[in-house]
């Protein structure tokens, strides 16, 4: 058995789940005729006007101070944040959401490459920690690719006539189901590297400042000038503003509060505490919790290929938690272990000098 982070793990689900929501409200609201670029501006403003008390309550004993270079990494933070949510719906809209949900799930992979390359993981193969964790890694994102493109036959009994139809996904016709798949696919895996490289980013940054509403507050901020400055360029008509519609207005409430403040604050407070990798583990484990939101709440058909994805998923994540959480006791076991020589070092002088 090993000791899994309880926290940052129940905080990551909580996350995901949030996640999740926002993907189901975000496309509602794209099927309304709202443009992308404005839903990014008013769930971000949204977001920043949630933050802004709730933030200098919250840091309100110990706020570090604000420096250029911290300034100037929330803006490389929030430059990245919002190329990756504008890469993905444009990707989404040009070729299809079943594309873009595989390729995000090279996030994972993505980030732990960045991480060893930048040196904030370590890679030993001699190590059983890393091996762990690259082999769970390489699960994880076979156990993602599984769930996505692979269906299975059916193991909901009320659902044989659908099933019938409902054979398995083939490259052709996951391929070639939009007209503008090959932009839509480099759209997409521009997304996947942009949001590798922000959690990067906001690891590096949160070891120099460590407030993580305060981080998160700027990066919503300038996540929302942002997309105005691109949505006025871009959707001059300013009808394409309005929040009349009770599904648009819903939408933008849910992606504000629960999409960008709460969501994002989370995984910011669990990079904080594990770091990237450990963060984007999370990204496949939200396709589980994806299918079975459908499962429970919209009584999808559940099929034998997601059965044995999630399964695989679990398998990896497993295995990273196990390489983690054993990287975490060698790091316990050395700083408990490091001051006792000098005590006794000193007891033994100090029992020489009194005799």
């Amino acid at each position: 058995m090993f000791k899994v982070p309880v926290l940052p793990t129940v905080g990551m689900l909580m996350a995901e789940c949030a996640q999740v929501g926002l993907m189901m409200v975000s496309k509602a609201a794209m099927s309304d005729g709202m443009s992308n670029i404005i839903f990014i501006f008013y769930s971000n403003a949204l977001a920043s006007l949630i933050l802004l008390p709730s933030s200098l309550l919250f840091h309100r004993s110990q706020r570090p101070s604000l420096t250029f270079s911290i300034i100037g990494g929330f803006l490389l933070l929030s430059l990245l944040g919002f190329f990756a949510q504008f890469f993905g719906y444009a990707g989404i809209n040009l070729s299809s959401p079943t594309l873009g949900t595989a390729l995000l799930n090279l996030i994972p992979g993505f980030t732990y490459i960045l991480a060893v390359t930048l040196r904030m993981e370590t890679l030993n193969w001699r190590s059983s920690s890393s091996q762990a964790k690259s082999v769970g890694t390489i699960i994880l994102i076979l156990g993602a690719f599984i769930v996505t493109l692979y269906k299975g036959p059916s193991l909901s009994m009320a659902s044989s006539s659908s099933s019938s139809s409902s054979s398995n996904l083939s490259y052709t016709e996951l391929l070639f189901q939009q007209p503008n798949w090959v932009l839509g696919g480099l759209l997409l895996t521009a997304d996947c590297v942009a949001a590798s490289a922000w959690l990067i980013v906001q690891a590096s940054i949160l070891k120099q400042y460590p407030a993580e509403l305060i981080m998160v507050l700027f990066y919503c901020f300038f996540v929302a000038i942002l997309s105005a400055v691109f949505g006025f360029v871009l959707e001059r008509d300013l009808s394409a503003w309005s929040l009349k519609s009770k599904l648009r207005f819903s939408a933008v409430v849910y992606s504000g509060v629960f999409g960008s403040a709460f969501q994002v604050s989370v995984s910011t407070w669990c990079m904080h505490k594990t770091g990237p990798v450990f963060v984007s583990m999370f990204k496949p484990v939200g396709i589980v919790i994806a299918f079975a939101a459908g499962v429970i709440f919209f009584g999808d058909t559940f099929f034998f290929g997601r059965l044995l994805g999630s399964i695989i998923i679990v398998a990896g994540f497993y295995s990273v938690m196990w390489g983690k959480s054993k990287e975490s006791q060698v790091e316990l076991d050395d700083e408990s272990s490091a001051p006792k020589a000098p005590l006794l070092q000193n007891s033994v002088e100090e029992h020489s000098s009194s005799t």
